[in-house]
């Protein structure tokens, strides 16, 4: 029991993705159609998604094979290390056992690449061309570069202009790996020339990005988008990540009491969760689940449960999830993956259902985990991650308090190397905690208010 970091062969990579919604104790509500009001036909998303994604978006099959070339690829990195942070729970001076599934070990440096690898590989198979996404962070934008370019796909990025500008090495990333990248919003597309207009100093958002890739791949026929969280397919493919880890906690006889990851969008806290989630469902576990966010962001602690547009500019289905109305624009803190308006309808239906309990945190709090998680454990965390990391230690300080021995397990989402200079801000007493934008968001549910509201039961 005095292992560093548990590992699986390559022999153990899981061969099916975990689908948690025919597992669910209610069927989740479907997209609906903004025009009609009508439940989302699946030929209706055929113009910017592949038919084999789009039956994944609705399988009610509990196991989906992962494809033999996918597998293939993830083995450049997969399985991933379960490590046991044993530094960090020293300087804690906690009885508690903390371990940390670390997917900074991909070539891009997060668990992006296990949705990026598969969205890449469907439509390859589908006769497209050339893919079209967004991104905060750019952990998903270079994720999908990669991919990409193993498929031989052209990739266009829109990323957030704030991130943009705050994290070029992401780009260059981008670059090396062949995609091309532009600041969003851009005078590239409707959505975000009128943006521009409305806004010429607009720092961009994931909504604004997203209007803009799903515009791009709309029109233009060998043109494709791919989403790096949120819906149903690419939560799927992230579950390998939860997988691989309770085949880890297995080899040394653990079982979690305590579950956390940091939600934006809500793909790499969903791959991790979900089967310990399906798991507590049917009773065979009995652990707390935790989803951190940013308090300037608060989706899932402050946002309320309707349909509302994935996007900006009103270009997807009407999604029936925790919001805080497609219009917000969040204020421009560090991690730029936690920057979104909403949250995926399987994370906010779990939320609603009690299965899951959300917090929320400012960015220094955050950033202050986060040093002290580099200076034991050695790994620099995304600023996304920090979140995770804040929570464990919280928890882990708890059960110093009350003398428990808790088993606490955490996504390690990426690595923070490109992040270096929010370090600096916050070494330097520069980063700013912003206040929670009640107004700004009570303006932006105002156009809800005549969308349409979850079903009776649901």
């Amino acid at each position: 029991m005095d292992e560093f970091k548990i590992v699986l062969s390559e022999k153990e990579l899981p061969e099916a993705w975990y689908n948690i919604i025919p597992r669910l104790p209610k069927p989740p509500a479907p997209p609906l159609n903004p025009k009609t009001g009508e439940p989302v036909k699946p030929e209706e998303l055929e113009p910017i998604f592949p038919r084999s994604l789009i039956e994944q978006e609705m399988s009610p099959e509990p196991w989906i094979e992962i494809p033999e070339a996918v597998r293939e690829v993830y083995k450049l990195w997969r399985p991933t290390p379960l490590r046991r942070a044993r530094k960090l729970e020293k300087a804690l001076g906690t009885p508690a056992r903390i371990y940390f599934k670390d997917e900074s070990v991909s070539p891009p440096g997060s668990h992006k690449p296990n949705t990026a690898v598969a969205q890449a590989y469907y439509n390859k198979e589908a006769g497209i061309k050339r893919l079209a996404t967004e991104t905060g962070a750019g952990q998903w934008g270079s994720a999908l570069s990669f991919a990409c370019k193993l498929f031989g796909l052209k990739c266009t990025v829109y990323m957030v202009k704030v991130s943009y500008e705050q994290k070029p090495f992401r780009k260059s990333l981008m670059h090396i790996w062949g995609a091309e990248v532009f600041p969003s919003p851009s005078e590239r597309t409707n959505s975000g020339r009128k943006i521009l207009e409305e806004n010429p100093d607009s720092t961009g958002s994931l909504g604004i990005a997203i209007s803009e890739a799903v515009e791009d791949a709309a029109t233009n026929q060998d043109t494709n988008y791919a989403l790096g969280s949120v819906l149903n397919h690419v939560l799927l493919h992230q579950t390998i990540i939860g997988l691989e880890t309770q085949k880890q906690l297995a080899l040394v006889e653990e079982k979690p009491d305590i579950l956390i990851g940091c939600v934006g969008g809500g793909s790499n806290f969903a791959g991790f969760a979900f089967p310990f989630i399906g798991d507590i469902i049917e009773k065979k576990l009995d652990a707390e689940v935790i989803a951190v966010e940013p308090s300037s962001c608060p989706t899932l602690t402050k946002g309320i449960y309707t349909y509302d547009f994935g996007d900006t500019a009103g270009l997807t289905p009407l999604l029936l999830m925790h919001t805080l109305g497609h219009s917000f624009e969040p204020p421009a803190i560090h991690a730029g993956g936690l920057r979104y308006h909403g949250d995926a309808p399987l994370v906010c239906q779990l939320v609603k259902d009690g299965f899951i309990k959300p917090r929320a945190y400012p960015q220094n709090p955050c950033f202050e985990a986060a040093i002290l998680f580099a200076q034991t454990e050695g790994i620099i965390p995304a600023p996304e991650t920090s979140h995770a990391i804040r929570a464990a230690i919280d928890e882990a300080l708890k059960c110093k308090e009350t003398g428990e021995e808790k088993v606490i397990v955490f996504s390690f989402s990426g690595h923070g190397h490109f992040d270096l200079a929010a370090y600096d801000a916050y070494l330097e007493g520069k980063l700013e905690d912003y206040e929670y934008p009640e107004e700004k968001i009570k303006e932006a549910l105002k156009a809800l208010e005549h969308f349409p509201k979850f079903p009776t039961g649901i």
